[in-house]
């Protein structure tokens, strides 16, 4: 297992649509252990594959978090899920509204509007088809991370205007980065 790199806009490969994956063989499985270890070490709580440079329709989530309250330093509770060819198969029509941020566009947020609930069909690390219900922070994970898959950011569900101001400054980060050889 290894730590990606991750890809940050305005890499234009975030803008790609995903490759489905025919057969989930060792390979897949190595890149879903990397993505785990990748996520958590972010920290982040979702992760497609595309932010690690591979667009292939992979996602990787786990909302679960240590409990409030436990000692610093407590073990952190776990509940990783692999998501292989993920798809929306029906959706609520009740809204939620989270504050949402992401790997790729670090350090940023916004309140994004999805649907409460998603039913999910996706293939599991065994190649089996499964389904999931998802509502709560977990639904809006599932959304935000198969939105990727499809060249779909968070920030394309809020306003022109601080989609446009989010694009400028990492543009402008990135064209540092490249001037100061980083």
């Amino acid at each position: 297992m290894s730590i990606r790199p991750l890809v940050i806009i305005p890499d234009s490969r975030l803008r790609l649509i995903s490759d489905p994956i025919v057969r989930v063989d060792a390979r897949v499985r190595a890149i879903v252990e990397d993505m785990f270890e990748t996520m958590y070490d972010a920290p982040g709580i979702g992760l497609a594959a595309v932010q690690v440079g591979i667009p292939e329709r992979i996602i990787t989530v786990d909302v679960v978090r240590r409990e409030e309250g436990e000692e610093e330093g407590a073990e952190e509770k776990k509940n990783p899920i692999a998501l292989i060819n993920p798809e929306i198969i029906s959706s609520s029509e009740e809204i939620s509204v989270y504050s949402e941020g992401c790997l790729s566009i670090p350090e940023y947020y916004a309140d994004v509007e999805r649907p409460a609930r998603v039913k999910v069909r996706y293939m599991d690390l065994n190649g089996e088809t499964q389904e999931i219900d998802a509502d709560g922070l977990l639904a809006t994970c599932v959304q935000h991370e198969i939105d990727h898959l499809n060249g779909v950011l968070f920030i394309d569900h809020i306003s022109k205007l601080k989609r446009d101001r989010v694009m400028k400054k990492f543009t402008k980060i990135a064209k540092e980065k490249e001037r100061d050889g980083v």
